[in-house]
C-alpha cells in the first residue's frame, strides 16, 4: 500500500501535554480550574466525519465531572487541601488537559492524515479515558465530602471508563482502507474508479472544489508538522489523491479564482522585495549567498549554475566560485515575516520534489492523472468560462513542483495554452490570459521545458504578444518573466536579443508598469545583456535612458543593468550613460551594499573610457571623495576596490595625468 500509518502527532508545534503542569494552589482554586477545563471540553462539538463516537464519549464523560466539581466547589471541606487529594487533582487536571488537546487537534486537522491515523488516534482517547478511570480507583470519597447522587455518579464515570474499549468505527476503517486501495491503484497507474472516489471524499466532508483547496492546504502545512520522512511522503500522496479528486469531480470554480487571485495579488504587494528570490521572483525558502554577494534562493540557483551559467544572474559579473552560503539571518526575517502572515514556512533542498519532500509514486501518478484529465478537457472544447477554470488549474499545479511542470509539457498542454495569449483572448478574457502566460512561466523553469517552449509553433509569439499588448500589468510581467527565464540559455537569450519586439516590449514595461512589473522586465533586460551583440540593440532602444528613470525606485536593479549594459556596450553606451553620472553619485551615498558597489564599478568603466569629459562631471557633485572614502571603508570586497580605482582615477585628473587606468590593476 502507498501509505502506511504509523504512530506520529497530528501537531508537533503544539506544546507537549506530557510536560503540562497544573496551576498550583498558590495561583488559583484548583477545583476552579478543573471545573473551567470540564466545561471547556464539555462546549467542544463532537468530531463530525471521523471519531464521532469517540469524541462523544469523551465530551460526556467531561460533562458528568464538571458536576462533581461544581459540587466540590459549593462545599467546600478542610481535608481537601490534604496532599493525597491535591495529587489527585492535579493528576486529572493533565488527564483532562490531554483531552482537550487532542479533540483540538482532531477538529483543526486534515481529514485524510486523521483518517490514515484512525487506529492510533483511537488507541490515545482509549488510553486516556484508562488514565481517567485510574484516577476515579483512588479518589478520596472519604476525605472529600460528597452527596450520596455524587457519588453514585462518580462511580458511574468510573465504571464508564475501565469498561471502555479501543473503538474504530466500521465506517471509519472502510474509508480508511478505500483511500489505501485507490493510492495503490494510482501507484499501478491505474485510473481510481470515480464513484468511490466521491464516496470517500463526500463522506469525509469534502463537498465542493472549496472544500477540497482547503484540504490540499491543511495537508501542506501538516507536512511541516511532522518529523518523520515517511509520514511526509504519505501525505504529498493524500495531496495528489485530493488534488486529483477535486479535478474529476468538482471542476473548476470561478468564484473561487476570483477569491484565490485577490488572495495572491495582496500577497504580491505585500511580500517585501529582499524576500524575493530574483531569478523565480517567488519568496525565498532557502536563501543562499554566491560569490558576488547577491542572494537567491537555493533551489533557482542551483539550477542556474547546474544549466552551465558562470555569471550571476542579477549582476552579470563572473562568479569565482560556486560555493553557497546560507544566509541564515534573511532567512529568519523571512520565517518571522511568514509566521506574521501565517504563511506555511519550509526549506526547499536541492534533492526534494515538493515541499521539502520527496514525492512518491502515488504522488507523481497522481499528478499525471490530473493533468491528463486537465489536457483532456481543454481539448474537447469547453465553454470559454470552464476553459478559463481548466487553465487555472494548470496555473496552480505548474506551481508545486518540478514533477507537475514536466507532467503538464508532456502531457501536450503548451500548444493548447498559446491559443490563449493572443490579444483578442486578453481583451474578451483576461483571466484567461494571465492564467495561460503565467503557466508557461511555471513550467519554463524546467530546464528541459524551455526547448519544447521555444520549439512550438507561435509559443514564443505569444509570450512577446501578452508582454506587448497584455490585458493586465500581471499578465505583461509575467511575460517578461518568462522572457528571463527562457534567456537563462545562452542560445536562447541571443535568438530573443535580436527580437526588436522583447526589446521594445520589455523597456516600454520598465517605464509604464507598476513596480513589480519593473521589476520582472528589468531582470530580464539584464539577462539578456549578458550578450554583447544585444547590448547594442538594447542602447539603441533607449536603455540606458529607461534605467535614468527608474533608478530611484529600483536603485539595485537599475544599477547593475547600468553596469552590465557600460561594460559590453561600447562609446555608445559610455555617452548615453553621461546624464547617469549624478544619480550613480546620489547611489554612492546613499544606496545599499550591493548598489554602492555596482555604482562604483560603472563609474570606473565610465570614466576610463569617457575622457576627462566624464571625470569632470563627476569631480563636480559636492563631497564626492568622502562619499568614495566611505565606500572603501563599509562597502563590500568588490565595492571597495572599484572606489579605490574611482578615487586614483579622480586624482589623476587633478595632477594633469593620463586618465586611461584600464591597465592599473584594482587594489
Amino acid at each position: 500500500m502507498a501509505v502506511s500509518p504509523q504512530v506520529f502527532p497530528l501537531r508537533k508545534r503544539r506544546p507537549s501535554a506530557g510536560s503540562f503542569m497544573p496551576p498550583k494552589l498558590a495561583d488559583m482554586n484548583l477545583v476552579q480550574s478543573l471545573l473551567s477545563l470540564s466545561q471547556e471540553i464539555s462546549s467542544l462539538k463532537p468530531l463530525q466525519c471521523l471519531l464521532k463516537r469517540n469524541s462523544l464519549s469523551v465530551i460526556n464523560k467531561s460533562k458528568l465531572l464538571s458536576i462533581l466539581f461544581e459540587e466540590l466547589l459549593r462545599n467546600p471541606v478542610s481535608s481537601f487541601s490534604s496532599p493525597s487529594t491535591i495529587l489527585c487533582f492535579e493528576e486529572m487536571y493533565i488527564v483532562l488537559h490531554k483531552v482537550k488537546t487532542l479533540m483540538e487537534d482532531c477538529s483543526n486537522g486534515t481529514k485524510m492524515w486523521l483518517l490514515m491515523q484512525i487506529q492510533v488516534l483511537a488507541n490515545s482517547f482509549h488510553e486516556l479515558t484508562l488514565e481517567l478511570s485510574t484516577l476515579l480507583d483512588i479518589f478520596p470519597f472519604k476525605e472529600v465530602e460528597l452527596s450520596q447522587d455524587i457519588e453514585e455518579l462518580v462511580v458511574l464515570v468510573r465504571k464508564q471508563c475501565s469498561q471502555s474499549k479501543p473503538l474504530v468505527d466500521p465506517r471509519d476503517e472502510f474509508l480508511r482502507r478505500e483511500v489505501l486501495a485507490m493510492l495503490d491503484r494510482i501507484e499501478k497507474e491505474i485510473v481510481p474508479d470515480h464513484l468511490k472516489i466521491k464516496k470517500v471524499v463526500v463522506d469525509l466532508g469534502l463537498r465542493d472544489n472549496s472544500s477540497c483547496r482547503e484540504e490540499i492546504e491543511a495537508l501542506q502545512e501538516e507536512i511541516q508538522n511532522q518529523n518523520d520522512e515517511r509520514s511526509k511522503s504519505d501525505i504529498v500522496s493524500l495531496i495528489g489523491l485530493v488534488r486529483y479528486a477535486n479535478c474529476v469531480l468538482f471542476g473548476s470554480s470561478t468564484t473561487r479564482q476570483s477569491v484565490h487571485r485577490r488572495r495572491k495579488s495582496m500577497s504580491d504587494l505585500t511580500i517585501p522585495a529582499d524576500f524575493r528570490c530574483p531569478i523565480s521572483l517567488e519568496l525565498m525558502r532557502d536563501p543562499v549567498i554566491v560569490a558576488t554577494g547577491q542572494t537567491y534562493d537555493r533551489e533557482s540557483i542551483n539550477h542556474w549554475i547546474e544549466s552551465g551559467h558562470s555569471t550571476c544572474p542579477k549582476t552579470g559579473q563572473t562568479l569565482t566560485h560556486n560555493n553557497l552560503i546560507p544566509n541564515r539571518a534573511l532567512r529568519n526575517l523571512i520565517a518571522l515575516w511568514c509566521r506574521e502572515q501565517g504563511i506555511p514556512f519550509e526549506t526547499v533542498g536541492s534533492n526534494v520534489k515538493f515541499n521539502g519532500v520527496k514525492a512518491t509514486k502515488a504522488a507523481f501518478e497522481a499528478t499525471k492523472m490530473t493533468v491528463s484529465f486537465l489536457v483532456n478537457k481543454l481539448s474537447g472544447s469547453p465553454s470559454m468560462e470552464a476553459t478559463t477554470g481548466v487553465v487555472y488549474e494548470l496555473r496552480a499545479l505548474s506551481k508545486t513542483d518540478s514533477d507537475s511542470r514536466a507532467c503538464i509539457a508532456e502531457a501536450g498542454a503548451i500548444p493548447i495554452l498559446v491559443r490563449y495569449l493572443g490579444s483578442g483572448v486578453g481583451s474578451q478574457h483576461p483571466n484567461l490570459q494571465v492564467n495561460a502566460v503565467t503557466t508557461i512561466l511555471n513550467i519554463s523553469l524546467l530546464e528541459v521545458n524551455k526547448t519544447r517552449i521555444m520549439e512550438t509553433d507561435g509559443a514564443l509569439n505569444g509570450v512577446i504578444e501578452v508582454l506587448r499588448s497584455g490585458a493586465t500589468w500581471e499578465a505583461k510581467g509575467n511575460a517578461a518573466a518568462t522572457i528571463f527565464s527562457l534567456s537563462g540559455v545562452h542560445a536562447y537569450r541571443k535568438s530573443l536579443g535580436r527580437k526588436k519586439r522583447v526589446i521594445k516590449g520589455l523597456i516600454d514595461l520598465v517605464k509604464d508598469g507598476p513596480t513589480n512589473s519593473q521589476r520582472d522586465a528589468l531582470v530580464a533586460i539584464l539577462n539578456l545583456a549578458g550578450d554583447r551583440e544585444t547590448v547594442g540593440r538594447l542602447v539603441e532602444g533607449g536603455v540606458i535612458e529607461m534605467v535614468s528613470g527608474v533608478i530611484d525606485e529600483l536603485p539595485e536593479e537599475a544599477v547593475a543593468l547600468l553596469e552590465a549594459t557600460v561594460r559590453r556596450g561600447g562609446l555608445a553606451a559610455i555617452a548615453a550613460a553621461f546624464n547617469a553620472i549624478r544619480k550613480l553619485g546620489a547611489i554612492l551615498r546613499e544606496g545599499s551594499n550591493n548598489a554602492r558597489e555596482s555604482a562604483a564599478a560603472t563609474l570606473v568603466m565610465i570614466c576610463r573610457k569617457g575622457g576627462s569629459e566624464v571625470v569632470v562631471e563627476l569631480a563636480k557633485i559636492p563631497g564626492i571623495e568622502r562619499v568614495i572614502w566611505g565606500v572603501m571603508g563599509s562597502g563590500t570586497m568588490r565595492g571597495r576596490r572599484k572606489a579605490g580605482s574611482l578615487l586614483r582615477i579622480l586624482r589623476r585628473w587633478a595632477a594633469g595625468l593620463d586618465l586611461d587606468t584600464s591597465n592599473v590593476v584594482d587594489s
